[in-house]
């Protein structure tokens, strides 16, 4: 008797619970709408098969105007995709983030018909970053003139150019060494204001010097918001990428201070120098990238935002600013890990918003890069019901520590990147195991090395902030990566070499 009443009843509950999963999917809809942008969203790639585009920015022809790190400048029709090469620069230095960088365009282009570009390149067996005008004409860039050049190495040239009120922006890189960008007299490490004809306006704050604020260690964003405020983004070391407010004559920190001043020795430095704390930082970092300022209303909740891609976490995030423009005060993640690493951003008249990827750089993941890359893809309002771009809050996927803090230079698999980044797999020091591994991930290292013949001189940064059992769970990971067992390393060991 009891198998008949059930059998009653079952499609009763069978009803029942369709009805309550359809009510509490309609619900969970609905609540992810509204904690998102309200607004239905989609992407579209309107190009392909670019090589490590850098800079993109919207251009007076209604096109995509795009630098790509080998020494190309090209225009991309938004429209069909169609590519134009405007200008193939033959001394540029290639060679991991050093090329054909920064690109601005000055903002009245009737006017003054300039194009600024940032590249590396060598001279004397030495490198440098060159800032130099050209002018527009015919689809075609001609009459090339130097405006400066400052230090360069095989990294950290910053690299960002942006306008406001006629005046240049350029933002510079510490050029791997850190004394630059805490002495005034060297442009390294700073944003400096220039004239367009490349020479110091008269109301800078120094006179002489093109110096508008310092104190940086790599910039790869930056912004002018409706109002005229600063924002750059900043690649740091083993933590603390950031996003600033920048100001004029205030000093970030660099290397001083790294995120927010929140140690003994940061704070001590920061009280005697008067350092600007970051609007946000991230730890472990996202390698923030391109940044626009969004203040269109097409898609109105973005209004009055920063818009930043990044390349180590491959997303582009949503920071909503305050009203006045002086704090984050949200932050939302969209496109995660749906392109891979992002790099350039703009943003049309018509407020949509398209960014580029960076799988063929230096760096590659798993499965990177894909045939179609490197791509341009537009994000823009659309018709559809649901749309395909919708925020993710919080992590998307979970990742292992190792992957958070070591990927990004010796790679997933622990090869690393052969005369860049020594390999970890098959290494002598790991193979030692204990003490000697703990201590390079306590200290980190400097200056060059030969690992199995092949020469590297890449700076490691220290891991020393780390808890133990992270230390410990990094170390475990790598060991597992080799072909021989070693001994478990346990936290007996990592307080040993902390303490000695």
């Amino acid at each position: 008797m009891k198998f008949f009443y059930l059998s009653i009843l079952l499609p009763f509950f069978l009803l029942a619970s369709y009805i309550l999963d359809a009510e509490a999917e309609i619900d969970s809809i609905a609540s992810h709408k509204q904690a998102g942008t309200g607004e239905n969203i989609d992407t579209q790639v309107v190009a392909s098969g670019l090589d490590i585009p850098w800079e993109i920015a919207w251009g007076p022809d209604n096109k995509i105007w795009v630098t790509e790190q080998k020494g190309l400048i090209s225009t991309v029709d938004p429209q069909t995709g169609a590519k134009h090469v405007m200008l193939q620069l033959n001394d540029v230095w290639f060679y991991r983030t050093a090329g054909l960088l920064a690109m601005a365009l000055h903002p009245d282009m009737k006017a003054n018909p300039y194009v600024f570009l940032n590249y590396t390149f060598e001279k004397d067996a030495k490198r440098f970053s060159r800032l130099v005008r050209y002018t527009w004409k015919k689809d075609t860039l001609i009459n090339p003139r130097v405006l400066m050049e400052v230090a360069a190495n095989n990294g950290h040239s910053g690299a960002r150019l942006s306008f406001s009120k006629g005046k240049l922006y350029w933002a510079t890189g510490d050029a791997n060494n850190n004394t630059y960008a805490q002495d005034f007299n060297i442009p390294n490490g700073k944003i400096l204001r220039l004239n367009i004809d490349g020479s110091i306006p008269a109301d800078n704050p120094v006179k002489g010097s093109p110096v508008w604020a310092m104190g940086f260690r790599n910039i790869q964003g930056m912004t002018f918001s409706k109002n005229g405020k600063l924002y750059t983004s900043e690649h740091g070391d083993a933590t603390d990428d950031e996003v600033n407010l920048v100001e004029k004559t205030k000093n970030y920190g660099w290397p001083a201070v790294r995120g927010f001043a929140d140690s003994p020795k940061e704070k001590e430095f920061s009280a005697s120098t008067s350092i600007a704390d970051p609007l946000k930082s991230w730890t472990p970092t996202i390698a923030p990238a391109g940044m626009s300022y969004y203040s269109s209303n097409t898609i109105s909740k973005w209004n009055n935002s920063l818009l930043l891609v990044s390349l180590k976490a491959k997303n582009l995030r949503l920071l909503k600013l305050s009203a006045d423009g002086n704090s984050i005060i949200s932050e939302e993640v969209f496109l995660d890990n749906q392109f891979g690493r992002l790099r350039g951003i703009c943003i049309s008249p018509a407020g949509d918003v398209y960014v580029s990827t960076s799988n063929r750089d230096w760096t590659r993941t798993p499965g990177s890069p894909l045939p179609e890359d490197d791509r341009i893809i537009r994000i823009f309002k659309s018709d559809k019901v649901m749309s395909s771009l919708q925020p993710q809050q919080g992590p998307q996927a979970k990742t292992t520590l190792y992957q958070q803090y070591c990927a990004s230079c010796h790679q997933e698999n622990g090869t690393g990147l052969k005369g860049v980044f020594p390999p970890l797999k098959g290494s002598a020091l790991v193979k030692t195991a204990g003490l000697p591994l703990i201590k390079k991930i306590l200290n980190g290292s400097a200056g060059p090395v030969e690992i199995n013949g092949v020469k590297y001189d890449a700076q490691m940064p220290s891991f020393a902030f780390l808890k133990d059992d992270e230390i410990e769970q990094i170390a475990n990971y790598i060991l597992a990566m080799q072909a021989e067992r070693h001994p478990v390393i346990d936290q007996q060991i990592i307080a040993k070499a902390r303490n000695n």
